[in-house]
């Protein structure tokens, strides 16, 4: 199972132990969107809350270094976006994530 593929299935099954082996310690997550930079723990407890429903979750691409991927996000407040991330690895771990997101109608 590749990276992306574990750590879609972390958030889907709220799996705290691996997303914290998936995300390196200096992990960084740029929204470009809002600007928000979030950092390893903030985005377990975000993942952890139930509010990051992913569908037709697609890998794009994806090597030792980098990955890409694609989702419908549906929010607890009722928003929906469509996600691009990309995602850059280090020593098999997600150090880094930047999204765009382009709102969806409800």
């Amino acid at each position: 199972m590749s990276i992306l593929e574990k750590y879609s299935a972390a958030i889907k099954n709220k799996d705290e132990a691996v997303m914290n082996d998936l995300l390196h310690d200096d992990f960084k997550f740029t929204m470009h969107k809002s600007g928000n930079v979030l950092g390893k723990d903030d985005v377990i407890k975000w993942a952890m809350s139930g509010d990051i429903n992913q569908d037709k979750v697609r890998v794009v691409y994806e090597n030792d270094e980098v990955g890409v991927h694609h989702s419908f996000v549906t929010f607890d407040d009722g928003n929906v976006e469509a996600v691009m991330a990309v995602y850059k690895y280090d020593n098999g771990k997600i150090v880094s994530l930047e999204t765009g997101a382009t709102p969806m109608p409800k």
